[in-house]
């Protein structure tokens, strides 16, 4: 399971950092994704970071304003939000996909059968 932290509420233009920490297991050898879903929306992909070469991937519209990183020693991932705006409000949760060894994060991510989903983390932005 992953456990995910770091949510909040804040002001439209402010900046959070999430973390999502791997509980029993390590992220070596796997795809970690963080998804959202806001109020009566489908959930979202949005980034992505592979444990394999550390490549990331983000969707395009937090490209330029969410940075993803991982941690193998630490078995925790981030994300790093900016400039955030009202449209960024959502749950975000965090998951895991097995990935074979040169397996680098790209758009097909969004198609991957990601797992171990946690409880998610809130940010709320205001405008």
């Amino acid at each position: 399971q992953t456990v995910e932290s770091g949510g909040g509420l804040v002001q439209a233009g402010g900046s959070l950092s999430l973390s999502c920490a791997a509980s029993g297991f390590s992220f070596d050898g796997y795809g970690v994704a963080w998804f959202r879903q806001a109020p009566g929306k489908a959930r979202e992909a949005v980034s992505c970071w592979s444990s394999r070469d550390g490549s990331t991937f983000n969707v395009d519209s937090v490209q330029g304003r969410f940075t993803m990183s991982g941690d193998n020693v630490k078995k925790t991932v981030f994300l790093q939000m900016k400039s955030l705006t009202p449209e960024d409000t959502a749950t975000y949760y965090c998951a895991v996909v097995p990935v074979p060894r040169l397996w680098s994060c790209s758009s097909r991510f969004i198609t991957d059968p990601f797992q171990s989903w946690g409880q998610g983390t809130q940010v709320t932005v205001s405008s």
